[in-house]
């Protein structure tokens, strides 16, 4: 098994829209820098935070080419993959490999149901063969509440062994902490990411790498903290800290509250917008999130800079 190239914090990045529903290149790069600066270890840009499903392939390898571009790290990207079509999602990996990313997040097809792990496993070992590079390193997404369609146990042990060199890691954001801890037992020395910081401790202390979570785009040093602290006295209190905000974010649409929290925060108010089928949160669920938000002392810090 190869060593993964990721650990630690990494965030799903929010993908921002111009006022005509364009993907809003020069404040996506000035936000993952600014991401990396509050101590990201990571970005997995094109996730489902991300509204990646929302975006052309097309649009995902401009805004990935703008990224780099612009001087963000490639090494510290991890672009989502996902697509229907087998030969889509290798023309994404392709060029996320041409650019040096550290990694790629694989998920499953999902739009066919009740598919068998054979027809998955078919999927993604026609992704890796079409890519034919040595460099690229996959993570599997494992998010059934969206996709439905996921990776048993059984299929990632048969995608390990297939593509030792290859598969390197998985995201589970099942929500199903027993779903996690299985992995971490049967699959030692495999990068598991918990898909969200309420799993964070328990992950590291039973060998996960860390942790790719939504509420990183609002919350990266307060996770960090967690990272950096697990095996320290004030581990636990740490985070119940950022398990209590999490909470919170979960009572709303995840992705528009995250929007206008930054939207409110760094005084930009075209971050609030979503691509259809998403809408915008409302004034009414917005209002009660502030908040709470000013009740607990929340601050985003200083917003980002400008980016060409």
């Amino acid at each position: 098994m190869t060593l993964p190239t990721f650990a630690g914090v990494l965030v799903p990045v929010l993908t921002p829209f111009k006022p005509d529903g364009a993907p809003d290149a020069g404040r996506f790069a000035a936000f993952c820098r600014w991401l990396l600066d509050q101590g990201a270890d990571g970005l997995a840009v094109f996730g489902t935070t991300s509204e990646a499903n929302s975006m052309s392939a097309g649009e995902r390898m401009r805004l990935l080419d703008h990224l780099v571009a612009a001087g963000i790290p490639a090494a510290k990207l991890m672009p989502g993959t996902g697509a229907c079509s087998m030969t889509e999602a290798a023309e994404l990996a392709g060029h996320a490999v041409r650019h040096g990313c550290g990694g790629v997040l694989q998920l499953p097809p999902f739009y066919y149901k009740g598919m068998t792990d054979d027809g998955i496993f078919a999927f993604v070992s026609g992704v890796i063969e079409r890519v034919a590079s040595p460099a690229l390193q996959v993570y599997l997404y494992h998010i059934p509440p969206v996709a439905v369609v996921g990776y048993s146990l059984d299929l990632v042990g048969r995608l390990i062994k297939a593509h030792p060199a290859t598969v390197v890691g998985l995201k589970d954001s099942s929500g199903d902490w027993k779903n996690t801890a299985a992995l971490l037992e049967r699959y030692p020395g495999f990068a598991v990411f918990p898909g969200s910081e309420v799993f964070l401790l328990d992950g590291l202390r039973q060998g996960a790498v860390g942790c790719i979570t939504a509420s990183g785009n609002v919350n990266v040093p307060g996770i960090s903290k967690v990272y950096q602290n697990w095996r320290g006295p004030q581990a636990d209190a740490l985070q119940a800290e950022i398990t209590s905000l999490r909470k919170m974010l979960n009572a709303y649409p995840m992705v528009p509250a995250l929007k206008r929290i930054v939207a409110h925060y760094h005084s930009d108010p075209d971050w609030a917008a979503v691509r259809p089928p998403m809408l915008p949160l409302g004034e009414a669920q917005a209002k009660a999130l502030l908040a709470e938000l000013a009740r607990i002392g929340f601050s985003l810090g200083e917003p980002p800079r400008k980016a060409a």
